[in-house]
Parts: structure tokens; sequence; C-alpha cells
């Protein structure tokens, strides 16, 4: 059956759309899911972080899952799994059942995203005809993560936060359905080794979970307590572990040799912090603006669309920049836009004007985290070795993804305890959630800053045209 190559972008543009607007379009439902299933200020957190912990963690087993099992077949199936769990995930009852769920659907999405790149790379040749694709998947990606939160805040007032999970299923069912009309199968042949190196995925995301989970128990338990240094230790452990299963495996998740390589290295720890900053800052501030200045969740989302609109614009001024200029000084430059804007974000209260504190901080935020991705994600591969651009490219989107999920597990423990404190000693609850939102900011704005310091370090590179917009679409 002949397909069109242009029919196919369709199919795999709207799934990622779909992946990428539930990134964003839960965190304004984030105060009602709290209330109605009666989360912990700090068990929160989780509805993100399980999600992302599981997307980062199994990212690289999918991608080379669908090289060996076939692109389309693991697309189908991440699709399904998307699917059957946004469904689940809508009629959750308690918080246990709704983080499990995120943990799934995160494995959902790590099975999807790789094959869908896959499939992208192998229909399209590479030159004209590919790069106007990965203009399209990029663009659709950066809108979905624009709209998800005005769609978020229509559902969360029109419906109830369960439909910011339910609205994923028909959509998931469809494509599974029409896939195979539109996408032909594909995978490697080679005759050479075909494994899947499943025991480095599980020490790895188990080392990462254990020590997230380390960070935000530390909240109540206090970091000298023996459950806390227990759960880092183990989690440590496992991490070390996964090092010694990747240098003795034949056909590693993770080549240790491509830590030779400075550009990825800071590249990945340029990210990690991106991830970081990004997941918190949105997190904090979507609670902020329902519960301490009463927004409901459409104004939210239409407070933070100026974000989202100077992020599609950095998108291309960066890049242009990037052409002209190298990575570096566009990295550095975004690196302080990123921090001046949270700490803008960080003086605003339950009162004071959107225009002059909270838009001006979303706007500059919005437009260095960008800035300083786009440059990041161009080093990443400069003097990784041709056969190796793959492997790269995923382990610097896990680490984006893994790094978010740390990141915000560490601001929002600290946050909280901030509020707990002010709280005990006799704060307002409002001015108790007022200081939390600054403490966290602060605490986001000096990850921020760990980049200003990774860009000095990061090699400066003048890309070609071709490079710049592949590495906007992955940014």
């Amino acid at each position: 059956m002949q397909r069109n190559p242009w029919s196919t972008l369709a199919v795999l543009a709207l799934a990622q759309f779909m992946v990428v607007l539930d990134v964003t379009i839960v965190n304004v439902a984030l105060p009602d899911i709290q209330q109605d299933l009666g989360f912990s200020a700090s068990g929160l957190q989780w509805v993100v972080s399980a999600y992302t912990l599981l997307f980062g963690g199994f990212l690289l087993l999918g991608g080379r899952a669908a090289d060996l099992l076939g692109r389309r077949r693991l697309f189908i199936i991440g699709l399904l799994v998307f699917g059957v769990t946004s469904l689940i995930a809508g009629l959750a009852q308690n918080p246990e059942q709704l983080v499990i769920m995120r943990a799934v659907q995160g494995l959902g999405g790590a099975l999807l995203s790789p094959a869908a790149f896959a499939i992208l790379t192998v229909t399209y040749a590479k030159g004209r005809e590919r790069n106007i694709a990965m203009g399209v998947w990029g663009g659709l990606a950066g809108l979905g993560g624009t709209l998800g939160v005005i769609a978020g805040g229509l559902l969360v007032d029109s419906l109830s936060w369960r439909w910011v999970f339910l609205v994923n299923v028909p959509i998931a069912v469809a494509l599974a359905v029409i896939v195979p009309l539109f996408v032909r199968e594909s995978k490697i042949t080679s005759t050479g080794t075909r494994t899947f190196d499943v025991a480095g995925a599980l020490l790895s995301t188990a080392g990462l979970l254990a020590i997230v989970l380390g960070v935000i128990r530390a909240e109540p338990e206090g970091w000298a307590s023996l459950q806390v240094i227990a759960l880092l230790v183990g989690g440590l452990a496992m991490l070390g572990a996964f090092i010694g299963v990747e240098a003795r495996s034949s056909a590693p998740l993770v080549p240790l040799s491509l830590f030779r390589s400075r550009g990825l290295t800071t590249s990945i720890l340029a990210l990690a912090l991106n991830g970081a900053a990004f997941l918190a800052m949105f997190f904090l501030t979507a609670i902020f603006l329902q519960q301490v200045r009463g927004l409901t969740a459409l104004e939210t989302g239409l407070q933070f669309l100026p974000m989202g609109i100077a992020a599609i614009t950095s998108a291309v001024v960066s890049a242009q920049l990037v052409t002209r200029f190298g990575t570096k000084p566009v990295q550095f430059g975004g690196a302080a836009l990123s921090v001046v804007g949270l700490l803008l974000l960080s003086g605003a209260d339950a009162t004071g004007s959107y225009a002059l504190t909270i838009l001006p901080g979303l706007i500059l935020f919005g437009m260095g985290i960008i800035a300083t991705g786009t440059p990041a994600s161009i080093a990443a591969v400069s003097d990784v070795e041709h056969e190796q651009a793959g492997a790269a490219s995923g382990v610097v989107n896990a680490g984006y993804q893994v790094g978010g999920a740390l990141g915000l597990a560490a601001i929002t423990t600290f946050a909280t305890s901030h509020v707990e404190g002010l709280l005990t000693g006799g704060s307002a609850p409002q001015d108790a959630l007022v200081g939390g939102f600054e403490r966290g900011l602060l605490i986001a704005a000096i990850f921020a800053a760990a980049n200003i310091a990774i860009a000095l370090g990061a090699p400066r590179l003048r890309p070609t045209i071709d490079e710049v917009e592949n590495a906007a679409v992955a940014a």
C-alpha cells in the first residue's frame, strides 16, 4: 500500500502534540487535584515527577526496543499504554492510584516518543524534506506546550480536573487505529547484537526514584533520619550498579565513551538544570496563582500564555543568533535571562501588579529557557561519532526529564519546609504560601545561575543552518 509521507507526519505530529500537551495541561489542574484527592503539599509534586522520571528513565530503552522490535509496533503500544493509563488516571479515587497511573503513563510516553521520532527520521530523506518535517514536528510540540495551559484551564473550569487526563483517551485510541494506514513498519535488520539492556534501564530508574523519594521524605523525617539516608544511599548504589552494567554490556543503553565529549557532558548538565528550573517554576507558579492570588484554572492558563509565546519567539531568534555568534554566548545569555526572570517572579505577592512582576518574569524566563536549550542541544552532538548520535540525543533528552524530576523534588521540598516553618512561627497561611513560593523560585534561580558557569565551560561552535534547525526541534 502506497502511503503519503505527509499523512505519516500528521499522525506522528498529533501524537507528539498529545504527549507535550499532557506535560503542561496537568499543572493548572494541580490545586483541584490536591483538594479532591487529598494530596499533601509535598506529595502533590509526584503527579508531575512520577511521569517525568519514568519517561526519562525508560526513554533510551524505548528507543532501542523500537529499533529492534519495530518502530510502528512500539508506537502503537505506546499509544495504547498512554490512552489506558490516561483513562484510569482520570477515574482515580486516591493519590496512590493517580501517581501509579502517571508513572505508567510516563512509560507509555517513553515507548511512543522515540519510536515516533525514529519513524520520522527513516521516512524523510536528509535535507529539505526532513527539515520541513522536523520543523512541523517541533512547531506542533511547542504549540502543544503553549496551548496546554489554556486547554487545562478550560477543562478544569468547565468540567473537572479529571478531563485533563480523559481528553487523551479518544486521541490515543483513534491514532492507534489509523497508524497502520499511514505509517509503514521499519526496524533494524542487522544480525548483530540484539539486546535491550533491561537491567540497565531498571537500575537507573529505580535508583533515581529512590533518590527523589529520599529528598521528599527529608521534609517530614529530617535529613539525618534512617529512612532518608537509606533511600539516598540505596539510590546511589543502584546508580553505581547501573554504571557497572553499562561498562560490561555489549550493547549498553548509555555508551560510557560518550562522556569523553565535553560538548555532550556540559549539555546534559545544562539541560538537566533547565528541566529543574522549568518544572519547578511551572509547578510553584500554577499553585501560587490559584491558591494565593485566587485565580481560576483558566485565568491561570491565560497568565502563562505570554511565556509560551516568548518561548516560541525565542526558538526562532536564538537559532539565528547561534548561526551568527556561536553556541556559547547564546547559552550564556539564555541562562542569564532565566535567572532574571525567576528573580522577578520571586518578588510577586498576593496583590501586586501582574504586569509589573509576573508578566516580565514569565516572558524573560520563557525566552531564556529556550535560548539556553537550543545551543546546548547543538553542542551535545558536536563531537560525537555519527553512529552514536542517536544514543547521544537520547541521553540528553533523558537528562532533561530526569533533571527536571530531581530538581522539582528538591525545590518543592525546601519550599514546603519553609512554609511549615512560617506557619509554626505564627505567619498567616497566605503569607506562608507566598514565602514558600519565593523560597522555591530563589532556589530555582540558583539552578538556572549554575547554567551561567556551565555556559562558560561549554565549547563555542558555529553550526550549519541544518544543525541549528534540528537542535531547535530537540530543545
